[in-house]
């Protein structure tokens, strides 16, 4: 008797361990499904430093995974071809440079955060091939990937030398295919781009002729970069664009404060050297969140997309039809809510 006792003793404390594991693992799994859900986040880039600096300190940093957001970086030539990603629903966001702007003001993207004012484009001139100075311009043969910032660039170049459109040839070309053509001697100009530019400087030496480039322009015609979603993503998800600018201006400043340590991490993303990329950390004017919301505050930032909107204008890549009022394209508010 006293045997069977002591089996039933055994097989009641058995049956509780039992449940307390079961509740345990329950537990476990609940705490699980307690968590911040993660949501994935499809970003398109251009391979140079101002374009991933930020998007690529907030992932290493953590600040997306803060937001719930899990990041997926997809690699883009240029701004067009990102805008048309965001059209067909490939990527959810991604990052443009000055001469894709055009798009946003005619409808085709919305601008949700303002990344920087742009140094990196400059129109290059080979020696060899007699073009020295923007006035030796007329008559040759310039590359440029159209639609892109270089082609502002080259345009504002081309007005302040008095030449026309009419009086240069045109090479439209893939923005990878410029540096071949530039080092190889195929056109005698080319409107381009970092890290394109320091390549082409690098291995043409003398021959290669910085004629102008961002800063020359700043006052006129403000290099804006920014981040863009399609028009319906930015109507139907407003909380998942709000997060992501969170952890973007979060990445902003880390990569400020660590340009270092962020080249590395977008040379590894890029498959660069790293020189190359440090070579780029100067290509913008890179300010903070505080910086950019007091910017917002004060009405700067709108005024560089109306100055830039004029300034497509002047330039024919805009008519005055095409006109309209930058709060149209501008996510102003969730700017001003992801910097505070």
């Amino acid at each position: 008797m006293k045997k069977i006792y002591i089996f039933l003793v055994v097989a009641i404390l058995a049956v509780l361990l039992i449940g307390c594991g079961s509740d345990s693992e329950s537990d476990s799994a609940q705490g699980k499904s307690d968590g911040k859900k993660t949501e994935t986040f499809k970003v398109g880039y251009m391979p140079n430093y101002a374009s991933m600096n930020s998007v690529v300190a907030g992932i290493e940093t953590g600040s997306f995974e803060e937001q719930g957001l899990e990041v997926e970086l997809v690699e883009f030539a240029d701004g067009p071809t990102i805008i048309a990603a965001l059209e067909s629903g490939s990527i959810d966001a991604g990052y443009i440079g000055p001469g894709a702007h055009v798009l946003p003001i005619q409808g085709q993207a919305k601008i949700f955060a303002f990344s920087h004012l742009g140094n990196a484009d400059e129109v290059i001139g080979n020696t060899e091939k007699g073009v020295k100075t923007i006035e030796d311009l007329k008559g040759k043969e310039i590359g440029v990937a159209t639609g892109t910032s270089s082609e502002t660039i080259l345009d504002l170049t081309l007005q302040e030398a008095g030449i026309s459109k009419d009086d240069v040839t045109l090479v439209d070309m893939d923005a990878s295919a410029i540096v071949t053509a530039m080092v190889s001697g195929g056109v005698d100009a080319v409107a381009t781009w970092s890290p394109n530019t320091n390549t082409i400087k690098e291995e043409m030496g003398d021959k290669a002729e910085m004629l102008t480039n961002n800063a020359r322009y700043a006052e006129q015609f403000p290099s804006i970069a920014s981040w863009v979603v399609s028009p319906s993503y930015a109507e139907e998800n407003k909380e998942t664009i709000e997060k992501f600018t969170k952890g973007l201006y979060a990445g902003m400043e880390y990569h400020i404060d660590n340009p270092e340590e962020v080249a590395k991490w977008v040379a590894k993303q890029s498959a660069v050297e790293e020189d190359a990329v440090l070579a780029q950390t100067g290509d913008g004017d890179w300010k903070k969140p505080e910086e950019i919301l007091t910017m917002l505050e004060d009405g700067t930032i709108e005024q560089y997309y109306q100055t830039q909107q004029e300034n497509f204008i002047e330039s024919g890549r805009l008519t005055e039809e095409d006109k309209v009022d930058v709060s149209e394209y501008l996510m102003l508010e969730n700017m001003k809510k992801a910097a505070e």
